[in-house]
């Protein structure tokens, strides 16, 4: 085994293996209310969905990657490679979302008290549960596809007509399907980030205008610390940059995958870690996150 492969396959467990930890303590921390009442939050589903969806991008992506970078190529049958590939694209699709989701819902909840805003802040509430399955289906459906393309490599006939994913393979379509099939995917990913983009605007915004009303009360404080709003609107800003990056990066990355018909096995490694690099960071920012908009509310 070749050190450069040694060393990959230790950033994959490394990844994998803090990732999936820090989802199971925020699993953990954002299920004890329901231990506790019997009832959950709705911020409190929609990250329990995201912990689950993170997990699944872990070890889907992370576990195989490992064991290729090992020198195990071929471990993996035509139904282990449409399970693990399958379960990948729906995961990352449902961490995309409930972010997208998450986002919104705090934007709405943040919002002033006037005479619309209770009316649409209790039907969000009602719409969290329907809001999660729906993302849970519409990604199976976009990403059914796969089931079809993705084979094993060690029993794949013509494998000149395969594209080689390192310890899978998958049939190669025409150009036209495979750049309808980015689009769709693109188009997706483009709309829950400029929704994501736009709620966290506008909770940036709102924090700002609040700021601004009771500057009066920071000015007689002999505290030297920053405002509650500062802080917040920090913690907003630090969360979409790190989700925008990552996911930006991920998807340009499995874009070049898709597209390409025989992609670099360095294209291959790159795009894997990326994509799950944000399930990996995502516990721990979320959970600072959650704590600091917690005692702002």
């Amino acid at each position: 085994m070749a050190s450069s492969d040694l060393v990959i396959g230790m950033i994959f467990l490394t990844q994998t293996v803090v990732g999936f930890l820090g989802n199971v303590f925020l699993l953990y921390h954002y299920s004890l209310p329901y231990f506790a009442t019997c009832k959950l939050r709705p911020t409190d589903l929609i990250l329990q969905h995201l912990t689950v969806a993170n997990s699944l991008v872990l070890l889907s992506k992370g576990v195989p990657q490992t064991m290729a970078a090992f020198g195990l190529k071929h471990f993996l049958c035509d139904t282990g490679c449409k399970v693990v590939f399958f379960v990948h694209r729906v995961s990352r699709g449902v961490c995309i979302g409930s972010i997208c989701l998450l986002n919104v819902f705090q934007a709405i909840m943040i919002s002033p008290m006037t005479l619309k805003w209770p009316k649409l802040k209790l039907k969000a509430s009602r719409c969290i549960g329907p809001s999660n399955t729906l993302c849970w289906v519409l990604n199976m459906l976009v990403n059914s596809m796969v089931l079809i393309h993705v084979t094993g490599k060690w029993n794949s006939k013509n494998n000149a007509q395969k594209k080689d994913l390192e310890y899978c393979s998958a049939g190669v379509s025409n150009i036209t399907r495979r750049s309808l099939y980015v689009a769709v995917l693109l188009s997706y990913d483009v709309l829950c980030v400029g929704l994501m983009t736009w709620a966290s605007a506008f909770m940036v915004s709102t924090l700002y205008r609040h700021k601004k009303q009771v500057q009066h009360i920071h000015r007689t404080s002999l505290s030297p610390r920053s405002s509650p709003e500062s802080r917040v609107t920090k913690n907003i800003l630090v969360l979409v940059g790190i989700f925008v990056s990552f996911y930006t990066f991920s998807s340009i990355f499995a874009s070049f995958v898709s597209i390409f018909h025989n992609p670099n096995r360095w294209l291959l490694i790159i795009s894997a870690l990326f994509s799950a690099c944000f399930p990996a960071v995502s516990p721990f920012v979320l959970l600072s996150h959650k704590s600091r908009l917690s005692r702002l509310h």
